[in-house]
């Protein structure tokens, strides 16, 4: 009885710890997220913070997962400073992250790095 039930464990096993490698990631990212340095300052600073950081991770396994995470906290922080002021930029911005988020969902990172880059321009000329 007991055999029989060690192939299917070994099994589950290897799919809990093989799908694991997203989820890494993403806590790896969320760590970033609740550091000091990425809780102090303006909302529009810790908007540039997530935009910079998601470009820093380009290239590491998992990226996408990395990159959803720091895109959701940079939209979120966006969001916020449009609230406190608003400016034409950090609409501009918003728009380039929202594509972003959809193409690393469509597992097109190379694009949403391309868009990342243009809302962190976005984003460092509000004023």
């Amino acid at each position: 009885m007991k055999r029989k039930l060690v192939a299917p464990i070994l099994v589950l096993g290897m799919i809990a710890f093989g799908g694991t490698g997203v989820f890494l990631a993403e806590k790896s990212a969320l760590a970033q997220v609740s550091s000091p340095a990425f809780t102090k300052g303006s909302h529009l600073t810790q908007a540039i913070q997530h935009l910079e950081a998601a470009l820093k991770e380009k290239g590491k396994p998992k990226y996408e997962a990395s990159l959803d995470v720091h895109l959701t906290e940079a939209r979120q922080h966006a969001e916020a400073s449009k609230k406190e002021k608003a400016n034409p930029h950090l609409d501009g911005a918003l728009k380039e992250i929202d594509a972003a988020i959809v193409d690393v969902e469509a597992k097109h990172a190379d694009a949403a790095v391309k868009k990342i880059e243009a809302a962190l321009t976005h984003l460092k000329a509000v004023k």
